[in-house]
């Protein structure tokens, strides 16, 4: 039977078995996980016939609870970012987006292995694809000899376990034979602010204590490079349906109008399914230019270019539509949607792209770059070896940043056999942030009516998961409207 309720991740058990479900297109798998996926396949097929489907007991379905103080949403716990405070920090930084480091050359100059091991992982990082890194031994010293007769990287990082006043004495040293554009990162043990005045004054450009994260590198390097000009880039959170059907471009709608007009976050929505996107509809709002335009021709996108293109749905959320035309619509190049998608960044704190379900060169840049990825599944089998294929490959892709979120869609669909919520968070090895129940009347009205369901219905359950995760997702509190003088006096 329908469910009236919207379940979050607060009661999942971590007891779960070790599922494992291949065979992903883009990604190479041997013959004994694809014989693994098949057997895990038929296991779960005999745990419920096709009458007698285990349905979720509306007693273990619970609603977003909020402070009643600062009516902000509790959020529940989630082990890959709590254990993590650097996770943590990339998810919930107010500071927006993280950029991406521009094609420079690196050459690192470091004296222990975790420093080695540091350096090498931040290179196969996604934000920095673009730069070339070399990794020396010697530390400074090393790199004295070297540069007296060669010409310096864009960046030089160097490492240092000596004194303070042999630190300086090598700085000064080094300094010889450096260009005078060139960037350097020292990471030294001492935290003593008068050896950081005093490397400032020399020139350097950043000196981090360790013990240091690979992403804390990472914006330390990108802050260095950043365009004066442009030194704003808003968050993004990709939204992909791991099957045709789901409800991932509806999530996709509500989680941008619930930023919006609920966290009160200025915010794009951006719809890439270039010949069958529905933002136009779901919104009622039809623009003579959609992003195809943008696409089209990348070089000329600019901001008065994207300011013009897009269709302003309210004070604080932007449209970015789909021309939904299945006529002929050309090749693009990958790189187009990149180009887009950074223009968007610059003009938006927030920025929701709504994806297609297919799998392809730019679908998995978009993915491996954006912010946040959320993967929004229906509890079935085909969702279920299709988002783990996806979140595998996302983990590998994006191995300093938190793993995608799940939401599960259309749970309690009548008569419709459905793998349990615990089976299916155990094998994808990722727990639902939020679980929406099956709702026909509620979302088949709102699309009707031209009108997101935190607008439709704001105290349906659905809609106060939505607004929940939206919350999640920005680490912000949701806005309460205050009330008018005569709405206090009549007390609604």
């Amino acid at each position: 039977m329908a469910k009236d309720n919207a379940l979050f991740d607060d009661s999942f058990d971590d007891g779960f078995g070790d599922d494992v479900f291949g065979d992903d297109a883009g990604t190479e798998f041997s013959e004994e996980r694809s014989i693994s996926l098949q057997a895990e396949i038929e296991a779960l097929v005999e745990d419920f016939d096709d009458g007698e489907t285990e349905a979720i007991d509306p007693a273990e379905m619970t609603t977003a609870a909020f402070d009643e103080d600062t009516a902000e949403p509790i959020l529940a716990d989630n082990p890959g970012v709590a254990s993590d405070p650097d996770l943590a920090a990339q998810l919930y930084s107010p500071e927006g987006g993280d950029r991406v480091v521009p094609a420079i050359s690196v050459h690192a100059y470091v004296s222990k292995p975790d420093s080695v091991s540091l350096i090498e992982t931040i290179e196969r990082d996604r934000r920095m694809a673009r730069a070339s890194v070399e990794v020396f031994d010697g530390g400074i010293p090393a790199a004295i000899e070297r540069y007296r007769g060669e010409v310096t990287p864009n960046l030089l990082i160097l490492e240092t376990a000596g004194k303070a006043t042999e630190l300086l004495a090598q700085v000064d040293e080094l300094a010889q034979y450096c260009d005078p554009d060139i960037q350097v990162l020292v990471i030294g043990e001492a935290n003593d602010i008068y050896l950081y005045r005093q490397l400032i004054s020399r020139g350097i450009s950043e000196y981090l204590v360790p013990p240091v994260q690979p992403v804390q590198m990472i914006r330390a390097i990108s802050n260095l490079f950043t365009d004066p000009d442009k030194p704003f880039v808003g968050k993004s959170i990709a939204v992909m349906g791991c099957k045709g059907g789901v409800g991932a471009s509806t999530i996709a709608h509500n989680l941008a109008w619930s930023i919006s007009e609920h966290i009160g976050i200025n915010t794009t929505l951006v719809d890439l399914d270039i010949s069958f996107g529905t933002t136009a509809l779901d919104f009622n709002q039809e623009g003579a230019q959609t992003v195809l335009d943008a696409l089209l021709q990348p070089e000329r996108a600019d901001e008065a270019v994207l300011t013009r293109l897009l269709t302003q749905a309210t004070d604080k959320l932007s449209l970015f539509t789909a021309p939904a035309t299945v006529g002929d619509v050309p090749d693009l190049d990958p790189t187009a949607y990149d180009t887009v998608i950074e223009g968007v960044r610059r003009l938006s704190p927030m920025a929701v792209l709504d994806l297609p379900m297919q799998w392809n060169a730019w679908t998995r840049s978009v993915l491996t770059s954006a912010d946040e990825v959320v993967l929004v599944c229906t509890p079935d089998l085909a969702s279920l070896r299709n988002g783990k294929n996806i979140a595998d490959q996302l983990k590998a892709d994006r191995a300093n940043d938190a793993p995608p979120r799940l939401v599960l869609n259309m749970c309690g669909v009548p008569k419709r056999p459905e793998i349990p919520v615990k089976d299916f968070a155990a094998a994808i090895e990722i727990e639902p942030e939020i679980i929406l129940p099956f709702e026909p009347q509620l979302f088949g009205t709102a699309t009707n009516n031209g009108q997101m369901i935190v607008d439709s219905d704001p105290t349906a359950k659905p809609s106060e998961a939505i607004v929940h995760f939206a919350s999640r997702l920005t680490g912000k509190a949701v806005v309460v409207p205050e009330k008018s003088f005569l709405q206090k006096l009549l007390g609604k």
